[in-house]
């Protein structure tokens, strides 16, 4: 059952940087459904997982397009991003957190290393529904329509959605945006392992060094997932959960009666 939407605060965050096409994309789209705060790093911060900065301070400027005011570049993590913007940045608690457009999938195992999801699961970490939207890297990306077709989705979603908070991961591929027409799936993380292969190479010094080529690519699974999906064209959705805790495997643990009485 939908129902409809009151006035939200949406902070918009990404880890491509505050400067990148598909923040601003996305945050004219956002802009039809509530007020958005915009805090997003200075600078690229592809692949940071989900570090946040303790060791030295997180500089914050107030960025300005001529007149128009842009929002908040902070010199830290996607992670960091939301933390200032839900306790000192945002004018009130927001209602939903959203992070990207990311210029590149965060699909399968990526989800583990990518700074855009992070700054998604922070949100949800406070309780807030969070959604982390990415587009397959293209040297020539059609953010716009991307956008569009994201900001839509996540009002269908916050509409037939559960008062409880939930995380979202949300991938666009290429091929969808370029035919102009998108079908959605919604389908779990594929969790196929791949990356295990480097590159050995020597620098004029003579020092090995290697470089991650990335392959093998992920093998085809029985399973439908975010992974196979994509490959075939489709838009995918994901709930996830940032607890890691591996239930089935608790309750025999338990009764293992582990200790140190014996030592």
């Amino acid at each position: 059952m939908e129902r409809q939407l009151p006035p939200v605060l949406i902070l918009l965050t990404n880890d491509d940087g505050i400067y990148a096409p598909g923040l601003r994309a996305m945050e004219r789209e956002l802009q039809r459904l509530g007020e958005v705060s915009v805090v997003a790093p200075a600078t690229e911060q592809s692949g940071v997982g989900h570090s946040v900065t303790f060791l030295s301070p997180l500089v914050v400027k107030e960025i300005f397009d001529g007149d128009e005011r842009r929002g908040w570049a902070v010199e830290g993590s996607p992670a960091d991003c939301v933390k200032l913007g839900l306790f000192e940045l945002c004018p009130r608690r927001p209602d939903l957190v959203v992070s990207g457009i990311n210029g590149g999938l965060n699909a399968g195992i990526n989800v583990l290393y990518s700074g855009t999801v992070a700054a998604a699961i922070e949100g949800a970490f406070f309780d807030i529904t969070s959604v982390a939207v990415s587009l397959e890297y293209d040297e020539h990306a059609d953010f716009d329509r991307a956008a569009k077709w994201a900001a839509a989705i996540i009002e269908q979603v916050l509409k037939k959605k559960g008062d409880e908070p939930q995380l979202y991961n949300l991938n666009i591929p290429t091929s969808a945006v370029r035919r102009g027409q998108g079908q959605l799936r919604v389908v779990p993380m594929g969790v196929a392992r791949y990356g295990e292969h480097f590159e050995k190479r020597t620098d004029p010094r003579g020092r090995d060094y290697y470089w991650a080529t990335n392959e093998p690519p992920p093998q085809p699974s029985k399973e439908e997932t975010d992974l196979t999906a994509l490959k075939q064209g489709y838009i995918t959705l994901s709930p996830l959960d940032f607890d890691m805790t591996k239930r089935s495997e608790l309750g025999q643990m338990q009764d293992w009666k582990l200790g140190l009485e014996d030592l």
